[in-house]
């Protein structure tokens, strides 16, 4: 891992992150969200949280990656988690994740629950070595391809009080 990676910094995602944050995504989905959808969350959605990981690139700070989720009573809903693929591979999604995951168990949260793609193999054992378990398929969820979605699950948020930055046991 970089020195760069190691000083990263994870904080609340801002309007002014969205040109870096729009990149990575149209970098990142087959299917990325207009910018519309992105401000909507920052500036109206009272259940929405954002998050940027920034480092030190390219001689500036710039916006390596994200994360957003929804805060729905007592459950975190992963929405999005994409890392630039010029970083990806060097921590900075694992380090979005376990940002998220304590932010939203101080914010109450019990369980986290995401949607991700079978074929993304790299991120399904992410969020298994995090504790994440299958616990459906949503068929033809996947709009592009109509790949399935697997819905995964993490209970029991609010135990795991700094398990999260280690990762499952």
């Amino acid at each position: 891992m970089s020195a760069a990676i190691l000083q990263a910094t994870v904080r609340g995602m801002t309007v002014d992150d969205l040109p870096a944050v729009l990149e990575i995504d149209h970098l990142s989905f087959a299917l990325p969200w207009p910018e519309r959808s992105f401000r909507f969350e920052l500036t109206e959605n009272e259940v929405a949280h954002l998050l940027v990981a920034e480092v030190a690139w390219a001689g500036r700070a710039r916006v390596a990656g994200y994360l957003g989720y929804w805060l729905l009573v007592d459950e975190m809903h992963i929405s999005t988690l994409a890392v630039h693929p010029d970083l990806r591979g060097q921590g900075l999604g694992e380090r979005l994740l376990t940002a998220g995951l304590d932010q939203a168990r101080r914010q109450g949260a019990e369980m986290a629950t995401l949607e991700v793609r079978p074929s993304n193999e790299t991120a399904v054992a992410l969020y298994r070595k995090y504790g994440f378990a299958l616990v459906g398929r949503r068929r033809a969820y996947y709009r592009d391809n109509n790949e399935d979605a697997l819905l995964m699950t993490l209970a029991g948020l609010s135990s795991r009080r700094g398990r999260a930055m280690r990762g499952a046991e």
